[in-house]
């Protein structure tokens, strides 16, 4: 379901290309890349996993005090909505609401599911969504998660909901161009950014009390779909991830001059592989895709090439049955009732059996 708003977005995101001094277009590069070291001998897991932090930024800094606050609670039908505050670097506080399902306390834990909220260029939206508060309610998936039982947090990503502009200089379009090329001139990247924030999240449902700390997964759709297969790489306490809709390749993206939203662009990645490589390293643990056939921001000619490259990664780990994923004929950029009933299946198997 690509909007005006996501084409609008695309179209915006060329010109930062040639702010930062690169062409508008690229060269088609092959498809199959080699995923070998110097000597020919492919390169294990891990190897490719520094190689792919170098490439996003290098090392996280040590987490800092949280310092995080309850500001307000409101009791909705089946959980409790709590508005909280917390700090993922000194003095850059992230705003986010935890949905608890009635029942569950400190003496009666349950799994947790962090949910990453989507792009489509409503910035001021952010966490509102999948929180139930705004948006469209085919994306109020954490309020779903709730009424299933899990604890749930809603973070706002930088650049949407509270964390646009605070000098109120730049419209927010402009200030997501601002944030990226200024974590690509300090030799990093906006997805490393993403990644120390949603570690966070992880970070403060796992001190809740309410949460079973053992029993934490995530989800996203489009953007946050990226945000989930870029953050479980590095992120162990995840054990259990879906993604619904975002698997655009760089093939794909060569191949069709596709635009995309600023997270899923590493510099320097290419050289070492594709996006499938990155969602690979989430290995052994589970993870699930969904994917709209007709979906213009995942060419399903490339993302058909990726699942093979993914369930590789997965049986060479012996885990093959924990890579599942879901094309629906006929469908495009949605959250349809046949995928989230993959996603809902696939949490209550590896977050409660």
């Amino acid at each position: 379901m690509q909007s005006t708003d996501r084409r609008t977005l695309l179209k915006l995101a060329a010109a930062s290309t040639v702010a930062a001094g690169l062409p508008a277009t690229a060269e088609a590069r092959p498809s199959e890349k080699p995923r070998t070291d110097m000597t020919g001998k492919p390169r294990t897991p891990a190897e490719l996993r520094a190689k792919l932090a170098d490439c996003l930024g290098g090392p996280w800094p040590e987490p800092c005090d949280l310092k995080a606050r309850v500001e307000s609670t409101e009791q909705k039908e089946g959980y409790r909505l709590e508005y909280v505050r917390y700090e993922v670097e000194p003095g850059d506080v992230v705003a986010a609401y935890v949905l608890i399902p009635d029942g569950v306390t400190a003496a009666s834990p349950a799994p947790a599911v962090a949910v990453w909220h989507q792009h489509a260029g409503q910035y001021d939206i952010g966490k509102l969504e999948p929180a139930g508060l705004a948006g469209s309610p085919m994306h109020h998936t954490g309020v779903a998660l709730a009424k299933l039982g899990y604890v749930t947090i809603c973070p706002d990503a930088l650049c949407f909901g509270e964390r646009r502009d605070p000098t109120q200089k730049l419209k927010p379009h402009n200030y997501e161009r601002f944030e990226f090329l200024r974590y690509v001139v300090a030799g990093k990247s906006l997805a490393w950014k993403s990644i120390l924030d949603m570690r966070r999240a992880i970070d403060y449902l796992a001190a809740r009390p309410e949460v079973n700390a053992k029993r934490i997964g995530c989800y996203g759709h489009s953007m946050g779909s990226t945000h989930t297969w870029l953050v479980a790489p590095f992120e162990e306490r995840i054990i259990c991830a879906v993604g619904n809709c975002c698997l655009p390749t760089y093939a794909a993206i060569h191949r069709t001059h596709l635009l995309h939203c600023f997270p899923n662009f590493i510099p320097g990645w290419e050289q070492f592989g594709d996006t499938p490589d990155i969602v690979g390293l989430i290995a052994p643990r589970a993870l699930h895709l969904n994917i709209g056939e007709t979906d213009d921001g995942s060419p399903i000619e490339e993302v058909r090439k990726a699942m093979p490259v993914i369930a590789d990664a997965y049986a060479k780990a012996g885990a093959a049955d924990k890579f599942s994923h879901f094309i629906e004929l006929g469908v495009g950029h949605v959250l349809s009732d046949a995928m989230w009933a993959k996603a809902s299946a696939w949490f209550e198997r590896h977050l409660r059996s």
